[in-house]
Order: structure tokens, then sequence, then C-alpha cells
């Protein structure tokens, strides 16, 4: 673990002190070696955990969700520097400087082996994304856009410092490992119990988010920089994910009349944000309603507490992480070469950008869950086990997957087809870093799909 944090840390330095001419192309390499020491991470996924010290250590839950932020980060870079190009050096740095400590807050959260540590590391990465949507966003709307997103999180973290304190108070202490040796709730009463349980899920369903917290979710990707959606969709909203099968495996289970309410408004969310999507005319708003769709499946999922389902929670996380991002992207390119990102107001890119249309059809494929594609082993595995659970899940995931599918198509075909918009005369090609961003998402999952056991948390 230390041979990634203190790389990490040394590029803080390093970003601050290089020449001007010098800092993209430092910081991109840099962390670009960073990722690809994290993929080591991938060696012990098939072992026990291994530890760096008694509160850090890296296991097949954790290894993925690690390796995801350190790969995101370069690309959150590279993306950005279009949008960063008129701004002062100053100013560059500081995006930088806060990229890397959002990494660094990410890493330690998902590397915890103590769970107050978890909950600070937890927090820490709201003020680093809260400066990068309130200072870099586009639209006057983004500061009540990073509101939501902080009192959000803010109302759901104090419930859950509540419930690890009380953790605290009954076990003595707050190791995950030495939780499973003595589960909580032994000594608790059942109205206890579930009041804490209410409380972990409080603080986890929002950062999911569960349909009918999600109001921050659509404001804060819509009015997010191109780097914000990105560590929003790829890598912020699993943490909930992640927390909830950590405490699964951790603690006690929850008694089934507190899940089951939760269990029906993630399936119910699942129906109505993909009739949501279809209906939407912003780019970035439809990718970022989609995002509620497939993270009402993940929490399904990790309710029902059986291993395949936590196997197949996982391995749609880290799809959809991948697959949401690149999204976000594509939806970048057109919004810099439009400065529109009504769907109307795009269309026919595929006449006028050929091969960022390959990019946009392979893009819509994974995120329908084609085969062979990790997307589809991930829903598979979910929808079986949730049928396993009740029979009757299989008409709200059927109609879900469905749904998806439609949207998607709708997306596609409503940006790549149709008539081109007389205001459009002549927009500047493709880069080829724009290029290279959208094979740097691509590759992972078509490798991913020859070995999908590394990221299945088995």
């Amino acid at each position: 673990m230390l041979k990634m944090i203190i790389p990490m840390t040394l590029l803080l330095p390093t970003v601050m002190l290089c020449k001007p001419k010098q800092l993209w192309p430092t910081a991109l390499t840099h962390s670009f070696w960073i990722a690809l020491l994290s993929l080591q991470w991938f060696k012990p996924s098939a072992e026990m955990t291994t530890f760096s010290n008694y509160y850090l250590g890296v296991d097949q839950i954790s290894a993925p969700f690690l390796i995801l932020s350190c790969w995101l980060t370069p690309m959150m870079i590279m993306a950005s520097q279009n949008n960063m190009a008129m701004e002062p050096v100053s100013r560059k740095r500081t995006f930088i400087l806060i990229t890397i400590l959002l990494q660094m807050s990410l890493v330690l959260a998902f590397s915890t082996m103590e769970l107050i540590m978890f909950f600070l590391t937890f927090e820490s990465t709201l003020l680093p994304t809260l400066v990068i949507i309130t200072r870099w966003g586009n639209q006057m709307e983004r500061l009540n856009a990073g509101t939501y997103f902080l009192f959000y999180t803010l109302i759901g973290s104090l419930p859950l410092l509540v419930a690890l304190l009380t953790t605290q108070t009954y076990t003595g202490t707050m190791s995950i490992n030495m939780l499973q040796l003595s589960p909580c709730p032994h000594t608790m009463n059942p109205w206890t119990h579930t009041m804490w349980w209410l409380a972990l899920f409080t603080a986890f369903m929002i950062k999911m988010p569960l349909y009918g917290l999600h109001l921050w979710l659509p404001k804060a990707h819509v009015e997010a920089p191109i780097a914000g959606s990105m560590i929003l969709a790829a890598v912020l909203l699993k943490l909930g994910g992640y927390g909830i099968i950590r405490m699964m495996m951790t603690l006690a289970p929850p008694l089934k009349t507190l899940s089951y309410p939760f269990m029906m408004l993630s399936l119910w969310g699942v129906i109505m944000t993909g009739f949501i999507c279809l209906r939407q005319t912003d780019l970035k708003s439809l990718i970022a309603y989609s995002s509620v769709s497939h993270m009402g499946l993940v929490i399904a999922a990790t309710l029902t507490r059986t291993e395949w389902a936590c196997t197949g929670a996982i391995t749609l996380m880290i799809a959809h992480g991948l697959t949401s991002s690149m999204l976000f992207c594509l939806a970048n390119t057109n919004y810099e070469r439009t400065n529109s990102r009504t769907l109307l107001l795009a269309r026919n890119m595929q006449l006028l950008l050929p091969l960022m249309g390959l990019w946009w059809f392979s893009a819509s494929l994974t995120n329908m869950a084609l085969p062979p594609t990790i997307n589809l082993m991930g829903e598979l595995a979910i929808i079986v086990s949730l049928f396993n659970w009740s029979n009757i899940t299989i008409m709200m995931t059927g109609l879900g997957t469905l749904m998806t599918a439609a949207y998607t198509l709708y997306m596609l075909i409503t940006t790549q087809w149709g008539e081109t918009p007389s205001h459009t005369k002549t927009i500047p090609p493709t880069h080829t870093r724009e290029h290279l961003l959208m094979m740097l998402h691509i590759f992972p999952m078509m490798l991913l799909m020859m070995k999908p056991e590394l990221i299945q948390g088995i």
C-alpha cells in the first residue's frame, strides 16, 4: 500500500514545482505510472486479505475499486485538458492537486480496515468533489447543484457516525476483522438493531443513490465539468455499494422488515428512471438518470445477502463505472463542439465525426449489457439471484432491462443520425487525445471479458 500512497503524495509537490509547459505531460505520465502500478492489486484477489498495517489492507472486494480509482485519475486529467486550456497556470495546478487529493481519499476509503477511518475518508471525498463542481462547472446553476450535493451527503453522514460510535460502544473495537469475530448486535434489542441499520443504510443509499434520495445526482452531473461527472459516475457512487457490502459481511444482518422497503424502492426506481430517461432532452441528464437505474439493481442485489448477488453487484459496479465515464466523455466531446447538451441540437454526429460514432456505438452496446460484456455478467448474476430470492422480481428486472435498451438506443439514434441542425455549419475535428481517452475506457472492459473473475470479488 505504501508504494502506492507515496507516489500519490509525491505527485503533489511535483505538480506544484514543475514548469508550466510541462504541467500536463508530467501530471499525466506520473498518474499513469500509478495506475499501472495499481494493477498489482489484482494479484491478491484470489488469496486472503493483504495487510499493509493494522489500518490498511486489500482484499478481493476492495481491489477492483482501488484499481478503478487509480485508473480514472489520468483519464480525468486528460479529459479536462481542453476545458482548462484558457485558465491561468495557478488554476490548472489547483485543479490537478484537487484531483490527486480526491484520488488519495478514495484509495484510503477503499483500503481502510477500520470503521472510523472509513467514515473520515468516506466524507473527505465530499470537499474536493464540491470544489470541482462549484468552481469549474459550466452553468450558473452549479452553486445550487453544489448545495444539493453537500446537504444530501451531510444529512446522511450524521446517522452513519452515530451508528459507528454505537458499534464502538457495544463491541469495544472498530476493526473490520475483529468485528467479524464479535458481531455487534448480539447484545442489542431488536428496535435498537433496526434503528442502527437504518442509520447505516441512510448514508449509503444517499451516496448510491436510491430512487427517492437521488435528486442531488442529476443536478451534480449536469452542472459538473467533465472530470466531476467522470469521478461521480465511476467511483463516488460505488462508495455506497462498497459500504453496504462491507457492512453486511462484517456485522450481523439487518431484519427482513427493514430490507423490504429499500428493496421495493430500488426495483421501482429501476423502472421509473427508465421512463424518465426516455423523456430526457438533456444528454448529460439522461446518462445521470441511467446511473440511478443501474445502482437500483446493485442495491437490490446487496440486500439479498447471497454470494452470487454480491459477485454480480461488484461486477456491475465496475462495468458501470467504466461505461458511464465513457458516455460522459462522449457527451463532453459533443458539448465542446456544439456548446449545447440538448439532444436535438447535436444530431447526425456520425456523419460529422465518423470515428467518434464507433465509440458511441461501443459505449451504447456495453450500456445495454450486450453479450459478452462484463455488464451482462453483472446484470445476469443480479437478476438470477433476485429471481431466486423472489419470483416476482423477474417482472421488474425484465422491464428495467427493456427500458435500458430503449433509452440507450434512443440516445444513440438521436445523437448519431437524423438531419443535421441548420446552425451546425462546421465543427472542429476530433483529437487523438479524445480517441486515446475512449480507448482507455473500452480496452479494460474488453480485457475483463476474458478474465471476469478479477472483478467478481471471489
